[in-house]
């Protein structure tokens, strides 16, 4: 797959200041990539090769599924099928896990073309937002005006701080992250709270006050699973 695909300005994801930027950052490659597999990439012979012995989890198998181009889709599949054909039931090396942990249950179950394109390009990404976080005030300033980073998220960076944020900036950092987290954090409790009240009888009637509560149950999940 070619890099270029996958190649993001970092700056580009923090600008719309909305929802959080690391799952914005995943979501772009995500989008990017599937866009890509669907398309003229389908008929690639490398390419090819790669999808047949990764294939696709559930999830970016109904992305795809979701796109127009469904001939390219059931290419891709006949030629995974009859790859599988040839070597499931001989339990070959290629359906096997890396690793003694995968070796349990076959790669066929743990692999996924999207998903590895997706966690090679989020490693690149995340170099260059730790460099520009260490060296670049405005972007530090841009970081601290996002909207939020999801729980998930909050604990990948908070997580990677010590290895990847310049020693001086590390505090910063991690209060920069606690901040945008609890803000958001504390608003859905609250949001949360109000829509359950709202199912007091008291609260009834055409005139109910449902403020920002009604989907706060979707936030409050995509907050907690990063989806």
């Amino acid at each position: 797959m070619r890099e270029s695909i996958l190649t993001i300005p970092v700056s580009e994801i923090f600008e719309p200041k909305c929802g959080c930027p690391i799952c914005r950052m995943r979501d772009m490659l995500e989008q990017r990539t599937v866009e890509y597999i669907m398309g003229a990439a389908m008929m690639e012979p490398d390419v090819r090769m790669e999808t047949n012995r990764l294939g696709f989890c559930k999830t970016h198998f109904e992305q795809m599924r979701a796109c127009k181009n469904r001939l390219s889709l059931a290419l891709m599949l006949q030629s995974h099928l009859q790859d599988i054909q040839k070597h499931i039931f001989n339990r070959k090396s290629i359906f096997e896990g890396k690793t003694a942990k995968q070796k349990k249950v076959s790669a066929v179950n743990n692999e996924c073309f999207v998903c590895s394109k997706i966690e090679w390009g989020m490693s690149r990404l995340m170099v260059t937002f730790f460099e520009m976080y260490s060296k670049e005030k405005d972007f530090r300033t841009l970081f601290q005006e996002q909207e939020m980073l999801c729980l998930p998220h909050y604990d990948l960076l908070v997580g990677m701080a010590a290895e990847n944020v310049e020693k001086r900036w590390q505090k910063q950092f991690t209060d920069d992250c606690a901040a945008l987290t609890k803000k958001y954090l504390d608003l859905l409790e609250k949001d949360v709270s109000h829509y359950c009240k709202m199912y007091d009888y008291r609260n009834t009637g055409k005139d109910a006050d449902w403020g920002n509560s009604k989907d706060s149950i979707e936030r409050s999940i995509k907050f907690l699973t990063s989806r």
